[in-house]
């Protein structure tokens, strides 16, 4: 029987070309620059940023923002290692650095690459909400000079640009207008709309990005690329990005986890984990997922969520007796494929790993007897009602000490 008879796909109903039609979708991970702002996020060592920057690279990801240099004496010391790192290891991953349009910020960057000899796109933001304006005093004219000067100043050193509008999602047309036009004039090949606060619905994006791109048509360069970087305010994070490129954005920004400051930034993760399963990413290996998930989580010590997707200890441990008697029989059927997927909307296979089936409180004589057998239990009918009894009178997933301890009883 094939895929398609099995799983009637609804997410693919009506769909008549790729999400991303002519155009190759690019990723640029945060996860070592607006990720480590988070207050609860631990700073990582130098080792763990570049085993970091490997598994980035080794899942296809294009760019890495591997820091704001203006930050300090640390951030331009880490920055620098880094970026010898990609050029000694010949990785193919590309550096950014993030930086104010301020040009003590900028010419840490050029130093940064013209020490090294890599090239670092700078990644050049400033606010550009009428909120950021009146809190700050800013006026359009001073800020259209900042950016002018900033931009200028890379360009100088041919360093790429993107041109980045905090909070561009609760910004005025008329006032973007003029910033993106100054941007691109100036020399800026890509402009990142970004959702600063978890502000944006889907449609928020759509006309966003419409507007952008039609701007950007207008004035005859259709070549300056668009990114969302999107944050989780509203929980809509990896949705919106996903929407984003439906809506024309060519590279879309994320961190490892989600993590980042509030609630997060949208988890680069799930995003590629929700665009291989569309088949949007035939060429990215995606088998170090979990790896680069873990690794993120240790060297942040931000701890997994057990029902976080793929990654969290539950993602595909089931206790409930239906469920696991649906996934045993397909496994008799000596069906893995169907065995992956008859409750599980990710298949664990795909990305090394499996399904569990744990006894508990929810569990049928089914469960008892899969674990029993998975670890060279004979399931003799008296020892499966014994686990059985045990797992009825708790309120919880047994652990397999105390499933262990139930056999060694009932073989005195």
């Amino acid at each position: 029987m094939h895929d398609h008879e099995l799983i009637y796909d609804w997410n693919s109903v009506e769909k008549v070309a790729p999400i991303s039609p002519r155009r190759k979708i690019q990723f640029l991970d945060e996860t070592l620059r607006d990720g480590i702002q988070s207050p609860s996020v631990v700073d990582p060592s130098i080792e763990d940023k570049l085993r970091l920057v490997e598994l980035a690279n080794d899942l296809g990801i294009d760019t890495m923002d591997i820091g704001l240099p203006g930050a300090g004496k640390r951030a331009i010391e880490d920055v620098t290692t880094i970026a010898q790192h990609i050029k000694s290891h010949g990785l193919k991953i590309k550096a950014s650095c993030a930086a104010r349009t301020h040009v003590n910020d900028v010419q840490a960057i050029i130093d940064i690459s013209q020490a090294v000899g890599i090239e670092i796109e700078v990644l050049c933001f400033i606010g550009s909400s009428p909120i950021r304006q009146y809190a700050e005093d800013w006026d359009l004219a001073r800020m259209l000079e900042l950016s002018a000067t900033a931009i200028d100043l890379a360009r100088r050193y041919n360093l790429p640009v993107a041109y980045v509008t905090e909070d561009t999602t609760r910004s005025r047309p008329e006032i973007l207008t003029k910033m993106f036009t100054c941007a691109v004039e100036h020399g800026a090949q890509r402009l990142i709309v970004c959702d600063t606060v978890g502000h944006a619905t889907p449609d928020g994006i759509k006309n966003l990005l419409r507007f952008t791109r039609n701007m950007l048509d207008g004035m005859g360069r259709p070549d300056v690329g668009i990114d969302w970087h999107g944050h989780n305010d509203r929980g809509l994070g990896v949705v919106n990005s996903i929407f984003a490129i439906e809506y024309g954005a060519d590279r879309i920004h994320g961190t490892a986890l989600g993590i980042g400051e509030r609630v997060g930034n949208a988890a680069l993760d799930q995003i590629l984990l929700n665009l291989k399963l569309l088949g949007e990413l035939p060429e990215h290996d995606l088998t170090k997922l979990v790896l680069w998930c873990k690794t993120a989580s240790q060297a942040t010590r931000v701890p997994i969520h057990p029902q976080y997707p793929l990654v969290g200890e539950d993602a595909f441990r089931t206790a409930t007796g239906v469920h696991a008697a649906a996934i045993i029989k397909a496994e008799k059927k000596g069906d893995s494929w169907l065995a992956d997927r008859i409750y599980s909307g990710v298949p664990a296979g795909m990305f090394g790993k499996e399904q569990q089936i744990e006894i508990g409180h929810y569990s049928g004589e089914s469960n008892v007897v899969y674990w029993l057998k998975k670890r060279g239990h004979e399931p003799t009918r008296e020892l499966v009602a014994a686990v059985l009894a045990a797992a009825k009178r708790g309120n919880r997933v047994l652990s397999d000490d105390e499933i262990v301890a139930v056999i060694k009883t009932h073989s005195l």
